[in-house]
């Protein structure tokens, strides 16, 4: 799949979007939605006008379009077809006062999660007993392992996200709403209905207020409402489990059940009441196919960005993002929604420390939670069902990312004046390695040049709420982010068909212009290349500090020979916190027994941080934890 990115001009505050573009192998269909740009801003009432008298209907302003860009919808056009209809775009282009027209592809996005032909709200004969205190009542609270594990069903005792520990510290997510982006939410299910913001919520799939989900004999639909429940399933109320954050409030905006997915469903999701909505969390992405390389288009990209620079109020909306499901014939770098600077990439484990068999690795994830169990099949995570059931059997990284909005809504009732990027350092600095481990010993835990552990599975451990809570509560907010441009290698070189190409940048990190980056957060190589089978390249970038990301796998199913990478934003997470002047080298390979071609025909570097250390404000509670000894290593090179 052709892919292209334009770089972004990133600004401590404010930035462009990316533009991407893409095209399919299998040919195009295109819906019956246009992207209507006008030639100023105009009176939401005369748009309405518009779009009537030539058949449409207008539903709504595009986010950060300033008034100029609109979604409408042709009353009769089938909802896909396999050709444009240049009739009725030539009918909007007549009005005199539309700028362009333009009738949206459709494209496939899907749910990251394993299901079952039918519902099994499977309820064990009996539930192991708890003692203490703060302990809810609710029925599948015991079954609830990633929340409190004593060893249940096979499970590694005491690894889980430590929900208790902030629940004792008074924190259970008032006042904050996470956005289910899915499928719909059963929203009179009676474990979710007093938690349910209304007035947030929105079906992007039938363009009504009433985010309910579509009926199917498979309960297809039922992925929402689960994940709804995992995040705020209610306390102590005698049905199925408990939330994460059990006090908060859950929105839900159905735009996944359609036959084909557009970029303004997209946007207008990921804008949708950027000040009421505080965390939105998507289980869903391209393809997990191992193939496919796809993204964010235009409108989406701008609405994302937009969200992190406007979105409450200023200290930006919190985009979190199951990595994939593709195994490990996938990679999740290949995918621009879980790679993306402005999310939070999740990947899980399961209850025994291992990863499951269907997660991606990659080096943009940022931490990770909990699917499934090892051994038993309804050792799952147990959560709302459709209909006002329970269930015990919902997996798959889709599962790990409501986990991870549960914990962050958590982190918000304790400090509700964090920045989606103070989110992003509390989870890298209160992560724990715990017992997590990659089952066929592929990747091992590595530390980063500021003394930072992360794995390539894992990112930098599994969420601690109790420890994200507590440092949260006395969070300075972190210096200004700035990007520099650090470098390019714009001459073409070919890829060995055995050992290595080693493409080389040396950078002083903008040193003494204004967007000078001395403490790192994402690093990213915009690659163009090809190769005669791109699923066989790999590519490695090691930081001048001597740390080593692979960026790209290999991906056994992908034998694309004609598009290659287009500009395409390979992204790291694993040099946070780490100096960037030096020299970077990107490193490309053939993973293959047989003989490859490919040439790297274009690299560039783009370095994302701060100019000033980003804890010098903050007091370590011990002087071991993360803060200390990355804080410590800021000090010591800042002092030689």
């Amino acid at each position: 799949m052709f892919v292209r990115i334009c770089l972004v001009a990133l600004l401590a505050i404010s930035c462009t979007a990316s533009t991407f573009g893409h095209k399919g192998h299998t040919g195009d269909v295109f819906t019956s939605s246009f992207l209507v740009r006008f030639k100023r801003s105009l009176d939401k009432q005369l748009v309405h006008d518009i779009a009537a008298r030539n058949g449409f209907q207008n539903l709504g302003e595009l986010p950060g379009s300033n008034g100029k860009e609109f979604h409408f919808k042709h009353t009769t056009l089938p909802l896909v077809r396999t050709r444009r209809s240049i009739s009725h775009t030539r009918v909007l282009k007549k009005e005199p006062l539309i700028h362009t027209a333009v009738q949206q592809p459709g494209f496939k996005r899907v749910k990251r999660g394993f299901r079952h032909a039918v519902p099994l709200n499977y309820i064990p004969d009996k539930a192991p007993g708890y003692g203490g205190e703060n302990i809810p009542t609710d029925p599948y609270f015991p079954f609830q392992w990633y929340l409190k594990n004593t060893g249940q069903n096979g499970g590694k005792a005491k690894l889980d996200l430590n929900v208790l520990a902030a629940w004792d510290q008074g924190i259970t997510g008032k006042n904050i709403t996470t956005a289910i982006m899915d499928d719909g939410v059963d929203y009179m299910h009676a474990d979710l209905k007093f938690n349910y913001n209304a007035e947030a919520s929105y079906d992007f799939s039938s363009n009504d207020p009433f985010p309910y989900p579509r009926y199917t004999d498979d309960w297809f639909n039922s992925h929402g409402t689960r994940c709804a429940g995992e995040v705020a399933a209610a306390r102590d109320n005698g049905i199925c489990g408990v939330g994460v954050a059990y006090d908060s409030k859950i929105a839900g905006i159905r735009m996944l059940d359609q036959p084909y997915m557009t970029d303004l469903i997209e946007a207008n999701s990921m804008g949708h009441e950027p000040h009421k909505i505080h965390i939105y969390s998507a289980s869903w992405g391209p393809t997990d196919d191992g193939k496919t390389v796809d993204g964010p288009r235009n409108a989406t990209m701008r609405a994302i960005v937009q969200g992190v620079n406007e979105g409450r109020n200023g200290l930006g909306n919190i985009y979190v993002w199951a990595s994939g499901d593709g195994g490990e014939e996938d990679d999740c770098n290949c995918d621009g929604y879980a790679a993306s600077m402005w999310t939070i990439s999740i990947n899980s484990a399961i209850n025994d420390g291992q990863n499951a068999h269907y997660d991606e690795s990659c080096s943009s994830t940022l931490a990770s939670t909990f699917s499934n169990g090892a051994k038993d099949p309804n050792t799952g995570v147990a959560t709302t069902d459709l209909y006002g059931k329970c269930t015990t059997t919902h997996s798959g990284t889709s599962a790990a990312a409501p986990e991870a909005a549960g914990v962050f809504a958590l982190a918000l009732e304790a400090n509700p004046s964090l920045s989606w990027r103070d989110m992003q350092h509390l989870t890298v600095l209160t992560s724990k390695r715990n017992s997590l481990f990659d089952a066929k010993n592929r990747f091992h835990w590595t530390m980063n040049g500021v003394g930072l552990e992360f794995n390539h599975l894992f990112g930098f451990g599994v969420l601690d709420a109790g420890a994200m809570v507590a440092l949260a509560k006395k969070w300075r907010t972190v210096p200004p982010r700035y990007h520099c441009e650090a470098g390019a290698i714009t001459q073409i070189h070919r890829i060995p068909s055995s050992g290595s190409l080693y493409l080389p940048i040396k950078t002083n990190a903008c040193k003494g212009s204004d967007t000078e980056v001395r403490y790192l957060e994402h690093v990213q190589a915009v690659i163009t290349a090809n190769a005669s089978r791109r699923g066989d390249l790999e590519l490695f970038l090691t930081s001048p500090m001597g740390t080593r990301s692979m960026i790209l796998s290999k991906r056994a199913n992908d034998d694309d020979r004609r598009d290659g990478f287009t500009k395409w934003p390979f992204m790291t997470t694993h040099t946070w916190g780490e100096y960037p002047q030096g020299t970077w080298m990107l490193e490309a390979t053939f993973n293959s027994q047989e003989s490859r071609t490919g040439w790297i025909k274009e690299f560039s570097l783009v370095l994302h941080g701060t100019k000033d250390p980003p804890y010098q404000t903050l007091s370590p509670a011990s002087p071991h934890s993360k803060l200390a000894i990355v804080k410590k290593a800021h000090e010591d090179k800042d002092g030689n």
